[in-house]
């Protein structure tokens, strides 16, 4: 004798708000996330009289120095001779790289000097000083 069952389990997942789900996720995470910006050492930029802006931030790398001799690129802290190697890998990765050079304006000029030299034995040519604007 055969028994028949009268109700059938149903295995499907039903999938019709699965599109509205992932959309509110996709705008949630758009809404909380935090880009993270380069902030650097603290650096008191010297001043100029004319001033031009780089044309594009892709191919640009910051290089930080302060006052106390700390240089940063990346948010790292280097020495003066690992400037030279982490150029190189950079300048290998992208040809095109500018380096953007922030130096407070109380910063030695022999350190200044000798990041230049590092930078000239990478051949990382392509230099930028950023200045603020001066107010009269």
């Amino acid at each position: 004798m055969k028994f028949s069952r009268k109700t059938k389990i149903s295995s499907d997942i039903p999938t019709a708000s699965m599109p509205d789900i992932i959309f509110m996720l996709l705008i949630f995470f758009m809404v909380t996330t935090v880009l993270k910006e380069h902030s650097g050492l603290p650096v008191n930029l010297p001043k100029a009289k004319r001033i031009e802006k780089l044309k594009s931030k892709r191919h640009t790398v910051q290089l930080w120095v302060s006052k106390d001799g700390l240089i940063s690129i990346d948010d790292r802290l280097l020495g003066v001779d690992d400037v030279s190697m982490v150029m190189y890998d950079k300048r290998v990765a992208d040809p095109q790289i500018v380096v953007s050079l922030k130096g407070d304006q109380e910063a030695e000029m022999g350190l200044i000097s000798d990041i230049h030299d590092n930078l000239r034995k990478v051949e990382a040519l392509k230099l930028n000083y950023s200045t603020k604007t001066l107010v009269d």
